[in-house]
């Protein structure tokens, strides 16, 4: 009876033994399963947690007022995915120069008639990807205040470049200081000039000249950008400036121009984009104070 016992005693000691023992298993591989869910959660949520690559827009600007817009744009643009890489140019060969070659996906300085015109000049492709602002033309004081002052021989600087020279002599055209030959419109040169009552004196400067010389001419006549770095306001400081429905300044719209070919890239469509937007619309114009106008 005695063994009887110990028999029944040792097997109900397995018996729960090998209970405990799957019990064991069973909780170890549950809690192991627990721990691999954790941790693809944990992988799943570091995942989303972390940020996209930005794709990364290369673009050549002139200084004032253009790389101030993309600063400006730059944060927008991230919330679309997109790091803005600005580099800021003195002269306005080497931004198309460098965008003509794909070193720059894009660049911000120049209007559509300053484009053709290197185009055709230097064998180029570059194209129209968007219009952004234009910047009014304006006479500014030299030695004289108003036009009121103007006398015989009055020398007055003007941009030297084909299409900005048009403009100008458009803009003193409009204000009475001379006639230009009937039909020439945006191809003025001083030869088109048939009447010059003071016989003013147009002196022909590289555009980042002419604001250096206000000092030893009469007037000047700068354009949008010319005129912010050399602390001009147009609302405040010029004669006389373009109206914002004037044909010179449709057609002298500032654009983004890119390589041809290139003008439908999704980068390039989202900086077009952004630029456009009422966000940076009202950035324009709070900050420069009419010297800068949002294209419509």
């Amino acid at each position: 009876m005695t063994k009887k016992i110990l028999a029944s005693i040792l097997g109900t000691t397995f018996v729960l033994g090998a209970l405990t023992g799957c019990g064991s298993s069973d909780s170890a591989a549950t809690s192991t399963a627990e721990n691999t869910q954790e941790e693809s959660s944990e992988a799943t949520e570091a995942t989303e947690a972390a940020p996209a690559e930005l794709k990364t827009i290369k673009v050549a600007a002139s200084a004032t007022p253009h790389s101030e817009i993309l600063e400006y744009a730059a944060p927008l643009l991230e919330e679309k995915g997109y790091k803005l890489d600005v580099t800021v140019f003195d002269d306005y060969v080497q931004p198309n120069l460098v965008v003509e070659s794909g070193e720059f996906d894009a660049n911000y300085f120049q209007h559509v008639p300053y484009l053709d015109s290197f185009n055709e000049e230097q064998g180029t492709h570059l194209v129209d990807a968007g219009d952004i602002h234009y910047e009014p033309f304006g006479i500014y004081p030299g030695t004289k205040a108003t036009l009121d002052d103007v006398s015989e021989g009055d020398v007055i600087a003007v941009p030297n470049d084909t299409t900005n020279e048009a403009r100008a002599l458009l803009l003193l055209q409009d204000n009475g200081l001379l006639t230009l030959k009937d039909g020439v419109g945006l191809k003025a040169t001083i030869k088109d000039i048939v009447d010059n009552p003071k016989n003013i004196e147009i002196q022909e400067l590289e555009a980042a000249q002419v604001a250096r010389v206000k000092d030893e001419v009469a007037y000047v006549v700068l354009n949008g950008n010319y005129a912010l770095e050399a602390g001009f306001s147009v609302a405040k400081d010029s004669i006389a400036y373009e109206a914002s429905d004037s044909e010179a300044a449709k057609t002298y719209v500032n654009i983004i121009a890119v390589a041809e070919g290139n003008e439908n890239n999704d980068g390039i469509k989202v900086l077009v984009d952004v630029l456009k937007s009422d966000d940076v619309k009202k950035y324009i114009t709070d900050t420069y104070d009419g010297a800068v106008v949002p294209f419509e």
